[in-house]
């Protein structure tokens, strides 16, 4: 029996209880992943990117584990239930325009002093101001560096469209502002490297656009690592008590690491590896998160039917978005169809092999959005189910 069928038979009688479609998170993998993120930090706190977990239960879990410090947040209202809830550390990693959650903030000295808001425009600090309502709490602000490789004398930008704030030059300015406004305090700096940590070097298929991508993203290291210094320098040189400066990824946590400008890295999608981190070189970790579909048909010979499937990833539209059929091995998706809202095809051989109400297990291409599909993920360890983490979603929270 391959690793793989053992996982299978694992995953099936733990959950024979239950009726699909459902969502695990295999515990000793998650720990293993957390583990490993820890390892190739090198002593330097992992942020763990709540985006990538939507699970309170596993983030305290991974929370709880020596080497993780501190929440990467993606609203503002998400911002403040976290920290209502306990966390007394949350960086909100994207400008929001939230003025009610401002509101709250601003009045509330228990969430002023754990949540940090993101900034890369003077328009946002007054849209804050405006927002206050009265509230007199100092606000935290961290500022957001583009970290875009940049060829060929700026022609040729790769990397994702997010802060307007280039040049070290550009940062000062906009720290100054901050420093001299009643009721901010600047706390921290943040430089999220998306085209290296969350692309893959490793394309299946296609070695000679795998040879680019290596190259991009050491040339993308190299050139990022001086212009982060650079930016953390002039920063630092308008507010020498910098608390924090943040960089990186899952995809690049131990490159980041190694920067000395870099106090903290971010990671959340490595506890649960999705499907889009099978195609890294620097990097290997355990699937953790998995979603059963049930077979309601069989429509002939060589294919299945599942109920649901169609839970697509955010990003460039293709097949790399969509689940991948993960066991048993050997199924594909029918291309006329694809994976589909209510029911989904599955074509091949091994289809033959499952029976009506038998399960399949897939992988997400992304990690937390798995979670708007579920209200809870059940906790498996060895064969058994051992718990069960509500997520946002069964929470009652739909934050986007």
């Amino acid at each position: 029996m391959t690793p793989r069928s053992a996982d299978r038979a694992r995953y099936d009688r733990a959950t024979a209880h239950l009726d699909a479609p459902f969502a695990v998170v295999d515990l000793t993998a998650f720990d293993a992943n957390a583990a490993d993120l820890v390892r190739r930090a090198g002593g330097k706190p992992v942020r763990l990117a709540t985006k990538s977990v939507r699970a309170r239960a596993l983030l305290e879990r991974a929370l709880a584990r020596e080497g993780f410090a501190g929440l990467m947040s993606f609203t503002l209202a998400e911002s403040l239930w976290l920290a209502r809830a306990g966390f007394d550390d949350v960086l909100l990693a994207y400008p929001s325009v939230d003025r009610a959650g401002y509101a709250e903030l601003a009045a509330d000295p228990k969430l002023a002093a754990a949540v940090t808001v993101m900034v890369d425009d003077p328009a946002q600090l007054e849209l804050i101001d405006r927002a206050r309502a009265g509230g007199r709490e100092e606000v935290r602000v961290c500022l957001e560096l583009d970290t875009a490789l940049r060829l060929l004398g700026g022609r040729v930008r790769i990397g994702a469209r997010r802060s307007p704030l280039r040049e070290p030059a550009q940062l000062a300015e906009l720290a100054r502002s901050v420093v001299r406004r009643p009721g901010f305090r600047l706390v921290g700096l943040m430089a999220y490297e998306g085209h290296v940590a969350g692309v893959g070097d490793a394309v299946e298929g296609h070695p000679l656009l795998s040879r680019g991508i290596r190259l991009m993203q050491r040339t993308a290291r190299a050139q990022l690592a001086v212009h982060r210094a650079e930016a953390v320098r002039a920063v630092r040189a308008v507010a020498p008590d910098l608390q924090f400066v943040n960089g990186g990824g899952t995809g690049s946590v131990q490159h980041t690491a190694g920067e000395d400008a870099v106090t903290e890295v971010a990671a959340g999608s490595g506890l649960y590896v999705p499907r889009l981190f099978d195609h890294y070189t620097s990097f290997t970790a355990r699937p953790a998160a998995l979603f059963a579909l049930p077979v309601v048909r069989r429509p002939g010979v060589g294919s299945v039917t599942v109920l649901g499937g169609g839970y697509a990833a955010s990003g460039p539209a293709g097949k790399d978005r969509l689940p991948v059929p993960y066991l048993p091995q050997g199924l594909r998706y029918d291309r006329q169809e694809g994976a589909g809202e209510v029911q989904t095809p599955l074509l091949g051989s091994v289809a033959d092999d499952l029976l009506i109400g038998d399960r399949v297990w897939f992988r997400h291409a992304k990690a937390g959005e798995l979670c708007e599909r579920f209200d809870v993920l059940h906790l498996v360890e060895g064969d058994r189910v051992v718990g069960a983490a509500p997520t946002y979603r069964g929470e009652g929270r739909t934050f986007l």
